[in-house]
């Protein structure tokens, strides 16, 4: 049986989710979180977009 730390790092992942008229994208970097809002969907979209390609992600969530 392997032996796994209970705090072990997440997988990088990128969230985009509206709230309240808002835009935020939700960066996961070796399990860092980072929030970053924007005003408009298109900055959003386009910020979270180039987090998945820096980070090497296939695909980012649209929440």
């Amino acid at each position: 049986m392997d032996n796994v730390p209970c705090n072990e790092a997440k997988q990088n992942a990128v969230e985009v989710v509206e709230a309240c008229g808002e835009w935020f994208v939700h960066v996961i970097e070796n399990g860092k979180d980072t929030i970053t809002n924007f005003e408009l969907e298109a900055y959003a979209l386009s910020y979270a977009e180039g987090q998945r390609i820096r980070l090497g992600i296939e695909r980012m969530a649209r929440i």
